[in-house]
């Protein structure tokens, strides 16, 4: 039996940082973010571009193209997600019944919305990363292209921190450097493995 498990958080929480760390210990991972992005590339490019046109460039999504078009409009976005989520749920299940059918120990899934999309994904449990609000909000903007009103639009559609750390089964505090991150996912890795050893 697969322990299957869902990291999830607000934006630059240190979700990315916490899946390359899960993966550095040879946990099988899947980012939703990088799945989107192979999408984009492929299976999604059409219909997206048939939505929104203009947004493609030789037969490739541009993500900036695209967020000028839905950033701030819920219409837009719902149009977007009606697209988008359904090829990426299928992804996600693909990824955990392989890894259960490989007999994976353990899976993570990176999944940003995972509490307010309202999918059911079979998990084992769920992971949050959460960081002071202060700290979240100077690593989002010194993202390119982010501004404070895209980045408060994003945040309005994000269940807030505190509600999704109330619901964790395990929590990443991710506010100290990337190697205490990196020491806490180690941590619950082995502690995940001893847990996946009883029970065969």
């Amino acid at each position: 039996m697969t322990i299957k498990l869902g990291l999830t958080g607000s934006i630059a929480t240190g979700k990315s940082s916490a899946l390359r760390a899960f993966a550095d210990l040879g946990i099988p991972t899947f980012s939703s973010d990088d799945y989107v992005h192979e999408l984009y590339r492929g299976e999604a490019a059409a219909p997206v571009e048939a939505a929104f046109p203009g947004v493609a460039v030789d037969g490739v999504i541009d993500r900036e193209k695209l967020s000028r078009h839905v950033v701030g409009d819920p219409v837009r976005i719902r149009q977007l997600e009606a697209i988008v989520h359904p090829l990426v749920r299928a992804g996600i299940r693909r990824f955990l019944a392989e890894a259960e059918a490989s007999g994976e120990a353990i899976a993570v899934v990176d999944i940003p919305l995972l509490f307010e999309n309202g999918v059911d994904w079979g998990l084992d449990g769920v992971i949050v990363t959460t960081v002071d609000e202060a700290e979240q909000r100077r690593r989002a903007l010194a993202r390119a292209g982010m501004t404070v009103e895209k980045l408060d639009a994003i945040l309005a559609r994000q269940m807030p921190q505190a509600e999704k750390v109330k619901r964790a089964t395990y929590i990443l505090d991710t506010s100290g450097p990337i190697a205490a991150t990196r020491n806490d996912v180690a941590a619950l890795v082995a502690k995940l493995r001893a847990e996946a050893e009883s029970r065969r």
